[in-house]
């Protein structure tokens, strides 16, 4: 196991590419595979935002001006700069969050490839050419930046979707105003670092550690800034998109996910329970992504089950440095409550508990906070441990009596991020494909797993249809502005005076 420490004791903001200490409270950074604190970190208040904002907003207008691709350089610099220190950032990363080390480098370097992906969009950012009604008469349209932008990121991946966000915004020419989780700052400190030395220049990216009450609130509020891009709960997540829509100010949201594997009769039933072990398991089921239902055809269900059972029994759960270990704690107390608050809804719902459904608290994980992975049987769609998101290594297996049944069930839900189908049938993947109302579809693989170049988002109480991630993240950072050039030498009058 690495011996991994942090170079600084407490945190500082990032503000016009300085280093600010903040006086006041802090909070500490605590490492969940073992309560120990990490580093403190600073509890910012509404003036450190305006701050922050005065300088993003008078960077932004520099900033834009510089041409699309050399924007760009400053994003390749930042990418060969992580892929360079990305075994050091994804030690840090699971010292912080607690996920295991394997994931972690897959974060990392997740956001290597966003690096490299929104840097090529410096050479593209496509706009459209398109005829006139008019004789001698241009139309075209443009994305231009829209100027200081908001973005708060959870804890759950906290440099993966950082860069989700930041990435397109910059090389869009807008500057970022950052309020990352308070759970893990560290990879908001470090990301930091790289911007400043790839020589992004000061003010463009602006880095403010606190509360959401109190930081986040802030932002929402600011009037000079006009996007806000936030990924968490639906429940903060909806009071944003109340108060920005009050502002008439864009908004961008990621929220929960309540995602199903289907395994249907015909499906090669030692992959599904590779695929649903990973999405359940993975991160301890603190993924927006995460499976936390498997909808399984009645006539494979005890196989299923029985396979499934077997594979849990061979996870290993401990601390996400040991590279054997499998499966990290959960973040917090917190998170610890409310896996245990569903775990007792289910019993009471009466679904069967197979496995898990109690905390760990015994040896290497007395310290820590450990929930054993979790299976129910026998749960029905419309229980509450069917419906509600439990950000915690606990799935339910749903049974089903046909394709369309299994359709219906995934779809029952108040979210639409991920849903996933195990068969052999090729007209059933193609419906399947049609018929799930999530806005990712994976074939015979688990509920995660996105890659950087596609949209990433989800439909009904998931999102409000921006997506992170892909050509589309631009959507949210820039405007569309249509520019019409006449060289006619003449007034002339669209629609008016087309005969």
């Amino acid at each position: 196991m690495a011996n991994t420490m942090m170079d600084v004791k407490s945190l500082k903001n990032f503000i016009n590419g300085e280093w600010k200490e903040v006086e006041g409270e802090t909070t500490a950074v605590i490492n969940p595979a073992t309560g120990e604190t990490v580093v403190h970190v600073p509890l910012s208040t509404k003036e450190t935002v305006d701050e922050a904002v005065v300088a993003a907003k008078l960077a932004q207008k520099e900033w834009a001006m510089v041409p699309a691709p050399q924007r760009a350089e400053v994003l390749y610099r930042v990418g060969q700069i992580m892929k360079d220190r990305k075994e050091k950032l994804s030690q840090l990363l699971t010292l912080e969050n607690g996920k295991v080390i394997e994931e972690a480098r897959g974060e990392v370097q997740e956001g290597i490839d966003m690096a490299f992906y929104m840097a090529g969009e410096g050479r593209r950012l496509f706009g459209q050419t398109t005829p006139a009604e008019l004789q001698n008469k241009f139309a075209m349209s443009v994305r231009a930046p829209i100027g200081v932008v908001g973005i708060i990121t959870p804890w759950n991946f906290p440099i993966a979707i950082a860069t989700w966000k930041s990435f397109p915004a910059i090389v869009a020419g807008n500057a970022v105003v950052w309020k990352p989780a308070t759970e893990t700052p560290i990879m908001a400190y470090e990301l930091a670092k790289i911007y400043e030395e790839a020589g992004l220049p000061k003010g463009v990216i602006n880095v403010v550690f606190g509360s959401g009450s109190s930081v986040g609130d802030a932002m929402v509020h600011h009037k000079d800034i006009r996007v806000i891009s936030f990924t968490g709960s639906n429940e903060t997540g909806s009071h944003i998109a109340a108060e920005c829509g009050r502002q008439l100010k864009k908004v961008s949201l990621e929220m929960g996910g309540k995602n199903a594997v289907i395994v249907m009769d015909d499906a090669d039933i030692e992959l599904a329970v590779e695929g649903i072990i990973w999405s359940a398991f993975g991160t301890s089921g603190q993924r927006c992504t995460a499976c936390s239902r498997v909808i399984v055809h009645e006539d494979v269900k005890e196989t299923l089950e029985e396979r499934l059972l077997v594979a849990m029994e061979q996870l290993t759960i401990g601390n996400g440095l040991d590279e054997k270990v499998k499966v990290g704690p959960i973040i917090n107390q917190a998170g610890m409550e409310k896996i245990k608050k569903y775990i007792e809804i289910g019993k009471n719902e009466g679904a069967k508990l197979l496995a898990g459904g109690y905390v760990l608290t015994e040896g290497e994980h007395k310290e820590g906070n450990y929930f054993a992975p979790t299976l129910f049987t026998n749960a029905t769609a419309n229980m509450r441990i069917a419906q509600e998101e439990i950000f915690g290594p606990v799935v339910s297996l749903i049974p089903v009596r046909s394709f369309e049944e299994a359709i219906e069930v995934n779809n029952s839900v108040t979210y639409g991020l991920s849903s996933s189908i195990f068969t052999k049938d090729v007209n059933r993947v193609f419906q399947a494909q049609r018929d799930l109302d999530t806005g990712i579809v994976y074939v015979n693989a688990g509920t995660t797993g996105a890659e950087i170049h596609l949209p990433f988002g989800g439909s009904k109480g998931t999102g409000n249809g921006y997506r992170d991630s892909g050509v589309q993240a631009l959507d949210v950072f820039t405007e569309w502005k249509a520019i019409y050039v006449d060289y006619s030498g003449k007034l002339q009058r669209a629609q008016i005076d087309v005969e």
